[in-house]
């Protein structure tokens, strides 16, 4: 098939990859020409493990970049997979989405029936919105010329091409069989993993190929438009459960690990989402609850829990940054590292980040902010020119003359500084693990005062407290 995916950013560029691999000439569409050229370089323009491998094997193959919607007369599947920020009141801001729509209909081919699919995460609606929108601009009839097909993304951050060559699901939201056909035949390869033994040779991970198949799932496109929604929400409330009963576990002497774990060897619970953090952030949990949220307020029917789940991990996020002022009481000249500006490991992706808020906070403080990432400062620092924090190049700056160092991010490489050494640049020996990630590593056993979430009280506590207060 001929498929054109219209955005290269982390849904665009991982969806048209995929099926350039899978043997369809793929045309990802950008109005950016910086990230075009990235592309036709052999370069992801964004960062995604394995994915800058993939597009230097087929760029120039059956995977093509370009900046002209003139792909489009050919096209048999078209994707949309643009960005869909927040407008201030929490909905959805569709801008790039109807730009999107606009330009398909002025390029679309009246000869041949065409799918259209929202990829992106959008409204419950927005497949007709799209749909009037491309009737509007080419004079074709939607269910004759075009039709519009709900297929959400489920890809995560860091995971993507996983996620994308063995999904858990495939939802396919139409009504439209002429549509439906078109689709099955686009992911059967996909779904039967039609020549994964020699694709798989491509990947730097070692995946699976024994693992559950995909299941395919069709339906209407406003059910796969309200799934997408519904899941996100789900976990979020899954998460900031765990972070209450992380906080009610320090204040009963309990281990919220151990509590997880017991939690999660219920299968009706399973045990993912059950770890805990300072909160969830990023570009999709805060946009898409609150964009579920707004729409449930609208039509009368508020989605309480979910709600309470965001004021739940507003709470969380300055619970951080509270247990810091309980240790080091006044922030006021304090200086306070920061290891992790992402919103979780292997990507680059800095959008609405638990570090935004936590640092904000330790500014209004007084605190004075170092702050390291392995790959996301450039896009923090853009999206938050406002903070007044010196940004490392390297982890071990961050501890110089620090009071405190505060683990938000549990990249790999925070496992393998040297803490031993790092010790010594420290004021007071403070650790904050907002993951409770580096516990293995007793730190306290090398002279830290170390703090998880929810684990309970250091070991060495009372003594570390002595330092403190020297």
């Amino acid at each position: 098939m001929n498929v054109v995916c219209i955005g290269s950013g982390y849904v665009g560029s991982v969806t048209g990859t995929a099926f350039a691999v899978l043997g369809h000439k793929t045309t990802i569409i950008d109005i950016d020409q910086n990230k075009v050229d990235l592309m036709n370089s052999g370069k992801s323009p964004i960062y995604e493990p394995g994915l800058d491998e993939l597009i230097q094997k087929y760029i120039g193959k059956t995977l093509f970049a370009t900046t002209s919607y003139d792909v489009v007369m050919e096209a048999d599947v078209i994707f949309i997979g643009v960005g869909t920020p927040s407008k201030e009141n929490g909905t959805a801001d569709l801008k790039y989405i109807k730009l999107a729509a606009q330009s398909i209909g002025k390029n679309l081919n009246p000869f041949k029936f065409t799918v259209i699919v929202d990829k992106s995460t959008v409204p419950v609606g927005t497949s007709d919105l799209v749909a009037s929108i491309i009737e509007e601009t080419s004079d074709l009839n939607s269910g004759e010329h075009f039709a519009v097909v709900s297929n959400p993304e489920f890809l995560r951050e860091g995971y993507a091409l996983e996620d994308v060559f063995f999904p858990d699901r495939i939802v396919i939201g139409t009504n439209d069989e002429k549509a439906r056909k078109v689709m099955r035949e686009l992911f059967h390869n996909l779904v039967e993993r039609v020549n994964y033994d020699i694709i798989s040779k491509d990947f730097v991970f070692n995946y699976n190929l024994n693992s559950p198949k995909a299941v395919y799932f069709e339906t209407d496109a406003k059910s796969a438009e309200m799934i997408k929604y519904a899941a996100n929400a789900f976990l979020a409330v899954k998460i900031s459960y765990i972070n209450e009963v992380a906080r009610l576990c320090e204040a009963l002497g309990a281990n919220v690990l151990d509590v997880a774990k017991g939690m999660g060897l219920d299968s009706r619970i399973g045990e993912k989402f059950l770890q805990v953090s300072s909160g969830w952030s990023g570009s999709c949990f805060p946009k898409d609850t609150a964009e579920f949220l707004a729409a449930s307020q609208k039509y009368g029917v508020e989605l309480s829990i979910v709600k309470a789940a965001v004021e739940s991990n507003t709470k969380m996020h300055l619970y951080c940054v509270e247990k810091v002022q309980k240790r080091l009481k006044s922030l006021n000249g304090k200086n306070i590292g920061i290891l992790g500006l992402t919103f979780k490991p292997n990507t680059d992706d800095a959008r609405k980040t638990q570090a935004s808020v936590i640092i904000q906070k330790l500014l209004e403080l007084g605190a004075n902010v170092r702050a390291h990432d392995p790959k996301g400062t450039e896009m923090f620092k853009a999206l938050n020119g406002d903070l007044d924090i010196q940004y490392c190049a390297n982890s071990e700056d961050v501890f110089e003359k620090a009071d405190g160092v505060i683990l938000l991010t549990h990249w790999d490489e925070y496992l393998e500084i040297n803490w031993e050494k790092l010790i010594q640049k420290m004021r007071i020996p403070y650790v904050l693990d907002t993951r409770n990630y580096l516990r293995d590593l007793q730190l306290s056993n090398l002279g830290y005062l170390y703090e998880g979430l929810g684990i309970g009280s250091d070991s060495n506590i009372l003594e570390k407290k002595r330092v403190l207060t020297k």
